[in-house]
C-alpha cells in the first residue's frame, strides 16, 4: 500500500510543482486521506526530495538551452547561456534566508489556516494581475532581455514561497508578471530557478534526516522520485503549450474555489465566504 501511495504522491507532485497551484497544498490534501506507514521525519523529507526529481525533468527537457558547453552553440550563444546561469544564481541569493528559518517554517506555518490563506491570496493575485496585464505590454519578452536586477526581483518573490500553500512557481510567476516579464519567459525562468533552489532544499532535508533508511523506505523514495520525474516532463510541456494561448486566470479560480474546499479549510469553517456550497 505504501508503494501505491508513493506513486500517487509522485503524480501529484509532478503535476503541481510546475502549475501555480501549490504542490504543498495538494500533497497535504492527499495526506488527509492516504497515510504511509513511515515516520513523520521521513515523510517530510520525502515530500521535498521528490521535488528534486521534478527538477531533474527541467534539466532533461532544457539540457541544450542550459548547457553552455554544447558543441552546437556559437561562442555568443555559449556566453548567453553562462550569463543566464549567472542571473539564476543572482535570483537565488534572497532564498539563502531559507537555510536559517527552515525549521521555523515547518513548525509554525505548516497548517491548514496558513496554507488555505495563501491559496486564496495568490489565487486573487493571479486574477487581478492577469486583468491588469491585458492593458499593457511586457517589457521583457526573451530570456536574454532579463537584467540582473529583474532576476534579483524575481528571486525576492521566490522567498515568499517559503510560506506553505504559496506555490514556488506561483510566487515567482506573479512577481515576474508584476515587473513586466512576459508569461513564457516568466515560466521558463521559474523552471531554471528551481534547479539550484530545490537541490539546496533537498540536500538540507537529506542532511537533517540522515542516510539511515530501511529497505522499504529506499523503495518508497525511489518510486516516488521516478514517478515525479516522468509526470513532470508532461506537466512542463503542457504548461508551456498552455500559456502560449491562455493566461493564468484559471489557476487563480482553481486555488480559490476548489482547493480550499478539499484541504479542510471549508469543513473547519476557516474561510466560509470562499467555500463551495
Amino acid at each position: 500500500m505504501d508503494i501505491i501511495i508513493s506513486i500517487i504522491l509522485g503524480i501529484v507532485q509532478g503535476i503541481t510543482e510546475w502549475l501555480p497551484i501549490s504542490s504543498t497544498g495538494h500533497l497535504l490534501l492527499v495526506d488527509e486521506f492516504l497515510h504511509m506507514n513511515v515516520s513523520a521525519d521521513f515523510m517530510n523529507m520525502f515530500k521535498v526530495v521528490i521535488q528534486l526529481a521534478s527538477v531533474i525533468a527541467v534539466i532533461v527537457l532544457y539540457f541544450h538551452k542550459l548547457n553552455p558547453f554544447s558543441p552546437k552553440k556559437s561562442a555568443k550563444q555559449r556566453w548567453n547561456t553562462i550569463e543566464l546561469w549567472m542571473k539564476v544564481v543572482v535570483a537565488c541569493i534572497p532564498s539563502a534566508v531559507g537555510l536559517f528559518i527552515d525549521d521555523i517554517v515547518d513548525e509554525k506555518l505548516s497548517n491548514y489556516v496558513v496554507i488555505s490563506l495563501m491559496l486564496i491570496i495568490y489565487g486573487i493575485l493571479f486574477i487581478v494581475i492577469e486583468k491588469w496585464n491585458k492593458q499593457r505590454s511586457p517589457r521583457v519578452t526573451k530570456l536574454k532581455e532579463l537584467t540582473y536586477w529583474t532576476a534579483l526581483g524575481i528571486g525576492c518573490f521566490q522567498v515568499l514561497a517559503m510560506v506553505p500553500g504559496t506555490s514556488r512557481s506561483g510566487a515567482t510567476i506573479v512577481g515576474a508578471l508584476l515587473i513586466g516579464v512576459a508569461r513564457p519567459v516568466a515560466a521558463e525562468f521559474t523552471f531554471f530557478l528551481a534547479i539550484p533552489t530545490m537541490v539546496a532544499a533537498s540536500g538540507l532535508k537529506l542532511l537533517k534526516f540522515g542516510f539511515h533508511y530501511t529497505g522499504q523506505e529506499i523503495i518508497i523514495l525511489l518510486v516516488g522520485c521516478v514517478v515525479s520525474f516522468l509526470v513532470s516532463v508532461f506537466a512542463i510541456k503542457f504548461l508551456m503549450g498552455y500559456i502560449k494561448k491562455h493566461d493564468f486566470t484559471v489557476f487563480g479560480y482553481y486555488r480559490i474555489r476548489i482547493l480550499p474546499y478539499y484541504s479542510g479549510s471549508c469543513r473547519s469553517g476557516i474561510f466560509p465566504d470562499f467555500c463551495v456550497t
